[in-house]
């Protein structure tokens, strides 16, 4: 892991002063501090994945919208049993793909 990348992850979180990060920017943050320390920033993943997920841009391809919740799913699935945030964000990723696979059924 590229300790450079951590740390400006790590300064881009800190300097948003925002309780989660959205979007890209959060998505990348996200994603590289959650292979440091996934029991931390998992959750936070997970909900912007399911976020992202929902996002105009995105729910007209569902191919890259399935990815986003099989990710999410994964990052929450993977989460300890202990974690407090672990069944809400699974419930919630859980949920979008119920939700998807019930729309391209139709």
């Amino acid at each position: 892991m590229d300790q450079d990348m951590v740390l400006r992850a790590r300064v881009q979180l800190l300097s948003a002063n925002r309780r989660v990060v959205r979007g890209a920017e959060g998505l990348w943050i996200y994603r590289l501090l959650t292979q440091v320390e996934p029991e931390a920033y998992g959750s936070k993943l997970a909900y912007v994945l399911v976020e992202a997920a929902a996002s105009p841009r995105v729910r007209e391809l569902p191919a890259r919208r399935r990815a986003l919740l099989d990710e999410a799913v994964a990052v929450a699935t993977a989460l300890g049993a202990a974690n407090p945030y672990r069944a809400k964000v699974l419930g919630r990723a859980l949920a979008a793909r119920r939700e998807l696979d019930g729309s391209q059924a139709t």
